[in-house]
């Protein structure tokens, strides 16, 4: 099949195609290698060590948007902004696994709130130009929920994740001048721009902007849908034990009305 020939089957069942879009889970899927910056300098996870915390608070990047996938998807930014505002239960997961033993942080238990934050692609990593909005989850990630991917987290071992997802609305670009794709020649050139990977529409001569998805789930795994979904931070508290006083003077008196446990106190570790 030739490009125009693939362009033209696509727009004649462009509407089949959205159906079939719309009515799956979508997980995030694999990027052609060609996204891959000129430099690709990701940082390596570190070991969290000396610490007998139970607990860590995470920062991870669970999507990010300017990236077309596998297939022929871009995210742009503010797709996320419904969903959001709407959605309060969420989860985190190990590999997209809907199981209790899989279940990493939810939003009851674990404190996981979502957000976005528009992020220069440098600070993940990358020498692209300019931004992207990440998809953020920030959640207390605890060892007797799930110790496999706590030991994970502690010791710097995931560095990807993925987003669960359902498209709500979406618009097909075409780079063609022909007439009947008038339409979506003003898609391409309106979303085109700030595609980070561009030669893949080049390529095909289309692709599909995703402009409003909703949010299921985020996962960690073994390689995401581009490499732009690291874990940015983890934090782990640590309980320091109150000295006893021996002291045969009056105790100072105690204006925080502490109650014999100093506060807790935090390593952070950034990746």
């Amino acid at each position: 099949m030739t490009k125009e020939q693939e362009i033209a089957h696509v727009f004649k069942n462009r509407d089949l195609i959205i159906t079939e879009k719309k009515n799956v889970t979508k997980h995030g899927d694999f990027c052609d290698a060609r996204i891959q910056a000129t430099e690709n300098v990701t940082k390596a996870g570190v070991e969290i060590t000396g610490a007998d915390s139970t607990v860590l608070n995470a920062k991870l990047v669970i999507n990010t948007t300017n990236v077309i996938d596998s297939h022929m998807d871009c995210h742009i930014n503010g797709l996320w902004k419904k969903s959001l505002k709407e959605n309060k239960n969420l989860l985190l997961l190990q590999e997209h696994q809907m199981d209790f033993e899989k279940v990493i942080a939810d939003s009851v238990n674990d404190n996981l709130k979502a957000n976005t934050e528009t992020i220069e692609w440098k600070q993940l990593g990358y020498n692209f130009i300019g931004s992207t909005e990440a998809l953020i989850f920030n959640a207390q990630i605890k060892k007797d929920v799930n110790e496999f991917m706590f030991n994970l987290y502690r010791k710097g071992r995931v560095l990807n994740h993925s987003v669960g997802m359902r498209y709500v609305k979406m618009f097909l670009c075409i780079n063609s001048n022909e007439a009947a794709y008038s339409s979506e020649k003003a898609n391409w050139e309106k979303y085109y721009p700030v595609v980070v990977n561009p030669q893949i529409a080049d390529e095909k001569g289309y692709f599909w902007a995703i402009t409003e998805a909703m949010v299921i789930e985020g996962s960690a795994v073994v390689k995401g849908s581009n490499e732009f979904t690291p874990t940015m931070e983890i934090e782990i508290e640590k309980e320091i034990e109150a000295v006893e006083n021996t002291s045969t003077n009056e105790p100072l008196k105690d204006t925080q009305n502490n109650t014999g446990t100093d506060p807790k106190k935090t390593i952070s570790i950034y990746f």
